[in-house]
């Protein structure tokens, strides 16, 4: 892994339990920097994604899961967790580091999820050496579900 969040378009300088278990959060990244496979921790321990970029679209491409949360709406038809596939796009956050910059997911399958249906906006962390897409729902303690980049 090359020295990928060390600018990763920026970094918010605010100190917060993310940044002291993974690193900085970014206010921006390219798909370049973000695609590869993703292996759970936490609360995602057995969770995977793959980001792959787009030869033709810049900041996204096809997604890969395995052993994704359902949401409320699914459970009952799909389980837990699912396997399936769809698209992603780096959401850029801005110029304030208080802008930080995400990765949206939108599934096709096994069925389109509709927003909120299933966890499809993940935050990005690193620190040159590291990388994370995890959920940003408390920064006040390091984030239960976070997936970390694996090194190829």
């Amino acid at each position: 892994m090359a020295s990928l969040l060390v600018p990763l378009a920026g970094c918010s300088s605010a100190s917060t339990a993310v940044e002291a278990c993974m690193g900085e959060q970014a206010v921006g990244a390219t798909s370049g920097e973000l695609a590869g496979t993703y292996a759970g921790e936490g609360r995602a321990r057995g969770v995977t994604i793959t980001l792959t970029p787009s030869e033709t679209e810049p900041g996204g491409g096809p997604v890969t899961v395995r052993n994704w949360p359902t949401g409320d709406w699914y459970k009952g038809e799909l389980g837990e967790t699912f396997d399936g596939s769809g698209t992603w796009a780096v959401v850029g956050g801005g110029n304030s580091a208080a802008d930080h910059a995400y990765v949206a997911l939108s599934f096709t399958a096994p069925q389109r999820f509709l927003d909120g249906d299933t966890l499809d906006r993940l935050s990005i962390a690193g620190d040159g050496a590291r990388v994370y897409l995890y959920e940003d729902d408390d920064p006040d303690v390091c984030p239960a579900f976070r997936l970390r980049k694996q090194s190829r």
